[in-house]
C-alpha cells in the first residue's frame, strides 16, 4: 500500500470539514464564533444555558434578569390573587386592578425578602406560598450573583480588528494585511497570530473546501501596545499567488485570523478570532497611520481610525 506524504500546510483540518454545504457560506462570523447552528440538544441543557448567559451581550443579560424577576413575581402574585387574597393583611385598593397590583408588589417584596411590613401573609396557604417564594428568591439571587461574577471574571481578549483586509504593496511584491489593536488598558503579552485560508476548488467534478495555514511576516510580537498589521507575503509559495479579484470571488475565499495572548489582568491566556470574506477585502490599498504624538511625550493610537486605508499601487497586476 502506497503511503501518502503530506506537505507542510498542504491541508489543515479546522473542524469545519471539506464538504461544501452551501455556496457563499461563511465559516466564522466577525465576532469569532463559528457560523454553525447545533441541533438535537435539549434547550434546558445546563451547560448551554450557562454559556449563553455568560457570553450574551450585557443588555440581553440584564433584560433576561429583569424579565425573569417580573415573571416569578407575577407567577406568585397569581397564586395569592386566586388563592386567598383576603389573607394578605394591609392591602389598600378600590378596584380589581389595584387589588392585583397590591399582591404583585407583595410578591416582589417576598421574592427579594425585603418585607416592608405593611403587607403580610395570614393563614396557612399564603404563609406557605410566601415561604416558598422567599426560598426561590434566595436561590435565584445566589444564581444571579454567580452569573455576574462569571461575566466579570471571564478572561476576554479585547482585540479590535479592522473591518476590511487589504492586498497591499510589500517589499517589491504584494501581501495580505489585517490590522489589529488592543482596546483595553491592560497589556496583552506575547500575542501570537495564526492566519488560515479557506477556499473552494473543483475536485473530480465536485466542490471541495480546502484549507491552508498562511505564513506570516511575524507570527508573534512582545506587546500589543500600539497596533499590529498582520502580514502574509504573497510570494511563489503562497496559495493565493497570482490570484485576481475574480479568483477570490470564484473560490469563495475566507481568511480566518486567530490570536492568542497572555492577559495580565486575569493572568491567563486569552483567545480572539475573526474572519474576512472575499467581499471584505480591498485590493490596491494600504492602512493609514493611526499613531500620533500625545501629551507630555506620550503616544496616541486613534483606534476609531483603525479601519482607514488609502490607495496604493501594487507591484504585481492583481485586478
Amino acid at each position: 500500500m502506497s503511503r501518502r506524504i503530506f506537505k507542510q500546510d498542504e491541508f489543515r483540518e479546522t473542524g469545519f470539514g471539506n464538504r461544501v454545504i452551501e455556496i457563499n457560506q461563511r465559516l466564522m462570523n466577525k465576532d469569532g464564533y463559528s457560523n454553525v447552528k447545533r441541533s438535537g440538544i435539549p434547550f434546558y441543557s445546563v451547560s448551554n444555558i450557562y454559556h449563553r448567559l455568560i457570553t450574551m451581550p450585557w443588555w440581553k443579560f440584564l433584560l433576561v434578569i429583569l424579565c425573569s424577576y417580573t415573571f416569578v413575581s407575577f407567577l406568585f402574585a397569581m397564586l395569592y390573587y386566586f388563592g386567598d387574597v383576603n389573607n394578605v393583611n394591609g392591602m389598600v385598593y378600590s378596584n380589581s386592578f389595584e387589588k392585583f397590583m397590591e399582591v404583585f408588589f407583595f410578591s416582589s417584596q417576598s421574592l427579594t425578602t425585603v418585607g416592608y411590613g405593611r403587607l403580610n401573609p395570614v393563614g396557612l396557604f399564603n404563609s406557605t406560598v410566601a415561604a416558598i417564594e422567599s426560598f426561590v428568591g434566595l436561590l435565584s439571587f445566589a444564581m444571579g450573583t454567580g452569573l455576574l461574577y462569571g461575566r466579570f471574571s471571564r478572561p476576554v481578549a479585547n482585540v479590535l480588528y479592522s473591518e476590511i483586509a487589504l492586498i497591499a504593496p510589500y517589499q517589491g511584491i504584494t501581501a495580505f494585511m489585517i490590522r489589529v489593536a488592543n482596546k483595553s488598558k491592560s497589556e496583552l503579552i506575547d500575542p501570537e497570530a495564526n492566519l488560515l485560508l479557506a477556499y473552494v476548488l473543483m475536485v473530480d467534478g465536485k466542490k471541495e473546501r480546502k484549507f491552508a495555514n498562511l505564513k506570516l511576516e511575524l507570527t508573534k510580537v512582545t506587546l500589543l501596545t500600539l497596533s499590529w498589521t498582520i502580514v502574509h507575503p504573497i510570494d511563489e509559495e503562497s496559495p493565493i499567488y497570482g490570484w485576481t479579484n475574480e479568483d477570490f470571488r470564484k473560490n469563495d475565499v475566507e481568511f480566518m485570523i486567530l490570536i492568542r495572548a497572555y492577559e495580565e489582568t486575569f493572568a491567563q491566556t486569552v483567545h480572539s478570532r475573526s474572519s474576512y470574506r472575499f467581499n471584505e477585502m480591498v485590493i490596491g490599498a494600504k492602512f493609514a497611520s493611526i499613531v500620533k504624538p500625545g501629551e507630555k511625550g506620550s503616544v496616541t493610537v486613534e483606534l476609531n481610525r483603525i479601519h482607514e486605508y488609502e490607495e496604493a499601487p501594487l507591484f504585481e497586476s492583481i485586478n
